[in-house]
């Protein structure tokens, strides 16, 4: 099952975080996101798609280092919609930062220096959207976050196809 149908099967279930409101809530951050920084969504998207990849390795280090807890415990501790220098330092080294920074440079166009304050917005929402599938019954159970840090090596993941999905499945 991809990403998409891991957050969709969230947002249905009763025994999951993930609601139509915080899918519309993220997609609503990333518009405004756009329009703070006079970037057109599709910009916007790459940005995010690219934060997400590094993302989403940082937590596959953190699980193998310390366990699926201790990935899931920087989602729960640092996801949401508004900016959070924290949520970029627990995630990323300051070397790290740098490279996020060239890479989602390399790959929109967007200034450093803009991406640089784009990113304590960037990761929280990475963040909340992998939140969609946390439960409150089980610990060490987020379908979401798992197809996310793609337990099964297949690599089909993308964190912005998913969110523009999302939306057109609010739509």
């Amino acid at each position: 099952m991809g990403l998409l149908d891991q957050i969709l099967n969230a947002v249905n279930s009763s025994d999951q975080q993930g609601s139509t409101g915080q899918i519309a809530s993220i997609l609503s951050t990333v518009q405004q996101l756009g329009d703070s920084y006079g970037a057109d969504p599709s910009t916007v998207q790459t940005a995010l798609s690219v934060v997400g990849n590094h993302v989403r390795s940082a937590l596959q280090q953190k699980q193998a280092n310390e366990g699926f807890e201790q990935a899931q415990g920087l989602v729960n501790q640092y996801s949401g919609t508004y900016p959070n220098p924290q949520a970029v330092d627990a995630i990323f080294g300051f070397n790290q930062v740098q490279q996020v920074v060239q890479a989602v440079a390399q790959r929109t166009g967007l200034d450093a220096g803009m991406i640089q304050q784009m990113l304590p917005i960037l990761v929280p929402l990475v963040l909340n959207f992998l939140q969609t599938g946390t439960t409150s019954q089980q610990q060490g159970s987020n379908p979401v976050l798992n197809t996310f840090l793609d337990t099964d090596g297949d690599g089909d993941v993308d964190i912005a196809d998913a969110m523009r999905m999302a939306g057109r499945y609010l739509s």
